[in-house]
């Protein structure tokens, strides 16, 4: 994930509210905002691309460069210039630190070591001291036997100089040996296990967002939705991640605070995301229900009608105060 819709109207909105007062720390919100806008694009063509190709040795390995160069770029703003200056803005501080958790979140899905997220390799591995078949064939007249042992008597060595003067790379000095390329994001992020680090970051996100936001808001369902998505794809805790979802979902019906229709929409969104994520990996038969599910399973979101001036009203389930 790199940020959702809800995260970058917010970060928009924050942006143009305080141009005037913080130009500074305005122009970084917008300079993040422009990134994301990139990012999120590369990141659902990943996800599709990942469905077919679960290696970094096609094509696809241009796009995880851009991915991992993308949120290196986001990720030094955010750190440098952002989180700094945010400590007297409740929500958007809360909206930082869920960012900084978005990029290091990408770190893992595709710059991890070791990789996370990825179906076992198919590769057949020869037992010690086998000899594969596909290696040693047998000698059907159609050449010489390339590994017959003799062979490399009058054969002079490809890597060996046989003369003096020989040998060495073109224009460079005799002797000296390179290292074999790397996997390319390496130049742009040292390889390294993120999931720590990225596990931090989520609970100081998560922390801030019980602190400073109420149980229905849209930054803090935000927050909530790419943390149990972490937890289930990258540190392979589905049940504590189904668990996550569930209690937010109950948090959401049992809040109190009201919204406008713009949040309402929003939060509705996210609480859909999260039922869909309670039944993850359960099968049709799985036992995934959520506070205020009936017998059909999880409710995505909350029930509403419209009054007498056209605007959304939550209508309270029983035993529920207000839904959203």
């Amino acid at each position: 994930m790199a940020a959702s819709e809800v995260d970058m109207k917010f970060l928009a909105q924050f942006a143009t509210n305080i141009q005037m007062d913080h130009p500074f720390l305005a122009k970084n919100l917008f300079q993040i905002l422009g990134n994301l806008t990139m990012l999120t694009d590369k990141v659902i063509r990943a996800r599709k691309l990942r469905r077919l190709d679960t290696t970094r040795d096609t094509k696809s390995v241009d796009l995880y460069c851009r991915i991992i160069w993308y949120a290196r770029e986001g990720l030094k703003l955010l750190e440098e210039y952002v989180l700094p200056m945010v400590a007297n803005f409740s929500q958007l501080k809360v909206l930082s630190y869920k960012l900084r958790a978005s990029y290091y979140h990408l770190y893992v899905l595709y710059h991890n070591s070791p990789k996370v997220a990825m179906r076992a390799s198919n590769q057949v591995h020869t037992p010690p001291g086998l000899k594969s078949p596909r290696v040693a064939k047998l000698d059907k007249g159609k050449g010489l036997d390339r590994n017959s042992p003799g062979d490399d008597i009058f054969r002079p060595s490809s890597v060996q100089p046989t003369h003096p003067l020989e040998g060495g790379p073109v224009g460079g000095p005799q002797g000296i040996t390179y290292p074999p390329p790397e996997f390319a994001p390496n130049f742009l992020v040292p390889a390294a296990d993120y999931r720590p680090i990225a596990l931090q970051c989520f609970q100081e996100a998560t922390t801030l967002t019980e602190k400073l936001l109420w149980g229905s808001h849209p930054l803090r369902l935000s927050v909530r939705v790419e943390y149990v998505a972490f937890l289930y794809d990258c540190l392979h805790e589905r049940e504590s991640s189904r668990q996550l979802a569930k209690v937010t979902i109950a948090e959401v019906y049992n809040a109190q605070e009201g919204m406008d229709d713009d949040m309402f929409e929003d939060a509705a969104g996210l609480v859909g995301l999260l039922g869909k994520m309670v039944k993850r990996g359960l099968g049709s038969g799985g036992s995934g229900s959520t506070p205020g599910a009936g017998s059909s399973g999880t409710r995505a979101t909350p029930p509403s009608k419209s009054n007498a001036a056209g605007s959304r009203v939550a209508v309270p389930s029983p035993g529920m105060d207000n839904p959203i």
